[in-house]
C-alpha cells in the first residue's frame, strides 16, 4: 500500500517561497510523482511532476520558471520548491504518485493512482 504525506505548507507574501516535501511509503520507487492543486471552487488542477529516475520534469504554464521540481529516491520524497509565489497560487497542494506515467499533466487528476492529503498554501498580497 501507498502512503503519500505532504508537509510544508503556510502562509506567506507575494513574492516569498515555500518548500513543500511529500514522503512516499511503500513500493514507489519507479513511479512518477508529482503535485496537483486545488482552489476553493475551482478543479484540480496539474502543477508539476517528475519521472521515477528524476531526469524529466514537467510544469504547468503557470508555474514554470518559478516552481522546481525534484526527488530524492534514498529518502522516497518529492520536494516542490516555489519562488514568486503569487495570490493566484492560493490552493491546497496534493501530493500524486502514478504507477505507468510521469507527465500528469498529460492523464489529468482522474487517473492518478494514489494521493496525499493535501496542504493548505495561502499567498497574501
Amino acid at each position: 500500500q501507498v502512503q503519500l504525506v505532504e508537509s510544508g505548507g503556510g502562509s506567506v507574501q507575494a513574492g516569498g517561497s515555500l518548500r513543500l516535501s511529500c514522503a512516499a511509503s511503500g513500493r514507489t520507487f519507479s513511479y512518477g510523482m508529482g503535485w496537483f492543486r486545488q482552489a476553493p471552487g475551482k478543479e484540480r488542477e496539474f502543477v508539476a511532476s517528475i519521472d521515477w529516475r528524476g531526469s524529466s520534469s514537467y510544469y504547468a504554464d503557470s508555474v514554470k520558471g518559478r516552481f522546481t521540481i525534484s526527488r530524492d529516491n534514498a529518502k522516497i520524497t518529492v520536494y516542490l520548491q516555489m519562488n514568486s509565489l503569487k495570490p493566484e497560487d492560493t490552493a491546497v497542494y496534493y501530493c500524486a504518485a502514478e504507477k505507468f506515467y510521469s507527465d500528469l499533466g498529460r492523464i489529468g487528476p482522474e487517473a492518478i493512482d494514489y494521493w496525499g492529503q493535501g496542504t493548505q498554501v495561502t499567498v497574501s498580497s
